[in-house]
């Protein structure tokens, strides 16, 4: 009998706690959210709940988990987001809510798991970017920081605020990048400072002296191609960035590219002055008029002898302007240069002077030049080098040097004396001429090359090509 007392009692307990519930009118509710209050966190950003989630009765709990963080009270916070999530796992807003709840309290390493949950089920989410970059940026993580801030503000252009804060992080991370770039490059960490410039680059996209540094590094790694586009991107960000247009000319210049490297060098010139980009630019046109010459002449200065349309060829080209001062003969008959490569210039200095067709009209281009051959073109040159000048006597014109294997009364002892008295012509150590050795075409060169100087100090300049 008492047993049965007992169940009946335990039986009309709950009944009793409802009737008490429904006597004082107050039915069971979830904790009551302050009413009225000064927001603790006006900075933070309030997760937004999306359409296809706002039927989710997780809802209503991370509505009040958000008023009770910013009341202060962090405990019914956590209490109500958590709630949310058993409610709806995949109700992504209370998990960002959560991660500002952790940074309310200042643990920026608990809060970046949940800001890392929100951002997995929405990577836009803003409130969950920004919220984890400011975890990163506490935990010393001002690159990833910087990451997150930035896709925020391309989500929400409207975050002016976090939008100048990028911006001054940016502007120290580049300057961090630079700096670390630049000792990289100078102790020789090519790939490291390539990797960091990039990296300058990414931030700061319209500088163009990173560009021009860059190419810089890689054109000391040999990867030239990288280079010339980089120097050419600071070029086009800094239209008279003369440095860059110096180096664009030394590449093309290197390539093999002398018409490209004149035009780059003459563009540098004429944003800032140079000496020495002056006498590469001269060197590029001439060794561009060589380019343009047939492949006969461009092998003269390897051949172990020359002909005589090598010579005609290389004093026709190279001293063309001294040619044309000296007083030519209306006419030339030569009869044996038709198709020969060298038939302009053979008649250039067949017309001056300098080399002369033989008593049968004949100008043998085939015929290899001895040193005495020589000689001879070197001194009809001299003389026009002297009609250029007149008044300034050489000494070379009264010289009278002593050789071991030419008399003074040799038919050519005055060419060699005036060759070597002026030092366009040089004797071997025992002072022999040696006057039918066959000329190769770097002795050749050598002396076109200082009868060229003498020229261009008398006033009658050469081309300068090569």
């Amino acid at each position: 009998m008492v047993t049965c007392k007992i169940c009946a009692m335990r039986r009309l307990v709950p009944l009793a706690i409802v009737a008490a519930f429904a006597a004082c009118g107050r039915p069971p509710r979830p904790l009551p959210t302050p009413a009225a209050f000064v927001p603790q966190f006006p900075d933070f950003i309030v997760p937004v709940v999306p359409a296809d989630l706002s039927g989710s009765p997780a809802a209503g709990n991370q509505d009040r988990g958000w008023r009770f963080l910013q009341a202060g009270d962090f405990k019914s916070a956590e209490r109500e987001l958590d709630t949310a999530l058993k409610v709806d796992p995949a109700f992504y807003p209370a998990e960002a809510a959560f991660g500002w709840v952790e940074l309310a309290r200042k643990d920026a390493k608990a809060a970046l798991p949940h800001f890392d949950r929100a951002l997995e089920r929405e990577h836009r989410d803003v409130s969950a970017l920004v919220g984890r970059g400011q975890a990163l940026f506490a935990l010393n993580r001002e690159s990833e920081a910087l990451t997150a801030f930035e896709a925020a503000v391309a989500e929400d252009p409207s975050l002016t605020d976090l939008g100048r804060r990028v911006e001054v992080l940016r502007f120290r991370h580049q300057q961090e990048d630079l700096t670390r770039a630049r000792e990289a490059a100078r102790t020789g960490r090519s790939d490291e400072a390539v990797s960091l410039y990039n990296r300058a680059i990414a931030s700061s996209p319209d500088s163009a002296f990173l560009y021009r540094e860059l190419a810089n590094v890689e054109h000391q790694q040999g990867a030239d191609d990288r280079a010339l586009e980089h120097f050419r991107k600071a070029i086009a960000l800094d239209p008279p960035d003369a440095r860059s247009l110096t180096q664009v000319g030394a590449i093309l210049d290197a390539r093999g590219d002398f018409e490209g490297a004149a035009k780059a060098y003459s563009e540098a010139l004429a944003a800032e002055p140079d000496d020495a980009v002056e006498a590469k630019l001269e060197n590029a046109r001439a060794r561009a008029e060589v380019a343009r010459l047939p492949e006969e002449y461009r092998a003269i200065d390897a051949a172990a002898q020359v002909t005589r349309a090598d010579l005609a060829a290389l004093v026709g080209v190279r001293l063309a302007p001294l040619l044309q001062t000296a007083r030519r003969r209306d006419a030339v008959l030569i009869t044996d240069i038709r198709n020969n490569w060298a038939a302009n210039w053979i008649i250039a200095v067949a017309r001056a002077g300098v080399m002369e067709p033989f008593a049968n009209h004949a100008f043998q281009p085939r015929t290899v030049v001895r040193r005495i051959d020589l000689a001879q073109v070197v001194s009809r040159l001299l003389g026009k080098v002297a009609e250029a000048s007149p008044g300034q006597p050489s000494a070379w014109q009264s010289a009278r040097v002593t050789f071991a294997d030419i008399s003074a009364g040799h038919l050519a002892y005055p060419a060699a004396s005036a060759a070597v008295a002026s030092g366009v012509m040089t004797v071997s150590a025992n002072n022999t001429f040696q006057p039918s050795r066959p000329v190769s075409g770097r002795e050749a060169i050598e002396a076109i090359d200082r009868i060229e100087a003498m020229g261009r100090a008398s006033g009658a300049r050469g081309k300068g090509g090569r």
